[in-house]
């Protein structure tokens, strides 16, 4: 499934947004310009599970929590996460305000990586995306708009089908999808590839967030 666009309008513009999806494109561009010295330049910024669960406070493993949400491993890897915040996003920081949704974006990122390094602590391949903070605002939104209509593209094999569907569907079964994913990984015991569990700690962590923030605002 494939979503195209949501039926929330935003009451103001979404400029955090905007500029969290130039500045992502924009460190891509870079990375795609340094060719050999690419590898080094993702090690230096990733998140290294081994590293950070062995020295948790070093200031440098606690930056590439920041660093490494801006970070992509490949085209499909880039647009697909910038598709989702670009859906998604403007109606979390229409909510939230600018300044507070910027936060909560990072927090969600960071969140994110540390579930993914606790259940792969000896690890020592490098993570990076903004899945997970992308995630966390798709766990945002299912709590903020569970009954928004998504617009989205259903390919069957040769057909290419158009359809409306709740939020809360559409989000649900991603989410179930990523739990299926993650516990599938852990029980064979894999530490490569996708973080799925980095996207269900994103995920739960953007809902509870919003949660408390709806019942302190009282909306």
């Amino acid at each position: 499934m494939i979503p195209l666009k949501d039926n929330i309008p935003s009451r103001r513009f979404p400029f955090v947004n905007i500029i969290l999806i130039a500045v992502n494109f924009l460190v891509f561009f870079y990375e795609l310009s340094l060719g050999d010295h690419l590898e080094a330049f993702i090690y230096s910024f990733s998140v290294i599970p081994e590293h950070l669960h062995k020295n948790p406070y070093a200031l440098t493993n606690i930056g590439t929590l920041f660093s490494a949400q801006f970070l992509h491993g490949g085209w499909m890897h880039v647009i697909g996460n910038m598709l989702f915040l670009y859906i998604f996003g403007d109606n979390v920081e229409d909510r939230l305000g600018h300044t507070r949704y910027l936060l909560f974006y990072l927090a969600c990122g960071v969140i994110s990586f540390l579930a993914q390094v606790f259940f792969s602590q000896n690890s020592p391949l490098p993570l990076i995306g903004a899945s997970g903070a992308i995630a966390g605002v798709l766990g945002a939104y299912i709590v903020l708009y569970p009954y928004a209509k998504i617009l989205t593209l259903i390919p069957l094999f040769i057909f290419i089908q158009f359809i409306e569907v709740p939020a809360i569907v559409f989000l649900g079964i991603w989410f179930l999808l990523q739990f299926w994913m993650a516990n599938a990984s852990l029980a064979a015991a894999t530490v490569g590839g996708v973080a799925f569990w980095a996207h269900v700690g994103g995920f739960i962590g953007g809902a509870l967030f919003i949660s408390i923030y709806k019942s302190i605002k009282g909306r």
